[in-house]
C-alpha cells in the first residue's frame, strides 16, 4: 500500500469511530431525557441518576428562561 492510501484508510477509520461514539452518546442522552420526561421535570436529576454526571453542557431539564 502506498503511504497516501494508508493515510486515507486511517482517516476513514477515525471518521467511522467518531460517528459511532457520537451516535452512542446521542442515544444515551435521548434515553435520559425520555426517562426524565416520564418522571416529570420536578424530579431532580441527581435522584434519577445518582451515579452519573450530566452528559453534556447543553443537556437542560425544565423550561428555558430568557436572559
Amino acid at each position: 500500500m502506498k503511504k497516501a492510501d494508508k493515510i486515507l484508510v486511517a482517516i476513514a477509520v477515525g471518521l467511522v469511530a467518531g460517528l459511532a461514539l457520537y451516535a452512542a452518546r446521542r442515544c444515551k442522552e435521548k434515553s435520559m431525557l425520555n426517562q426524565v420526561a416520564d418522571e416529570g421535570y420536578e424530579t431532580a436529576h441527581d435522584i434519577l441518576f445518582p451515579n452519573r454526571e450530566q452528559i453534556g453542557k447543553k443537556l437542560h431539564y425544565g423550561p428555558v428562561l430568557p436572559e
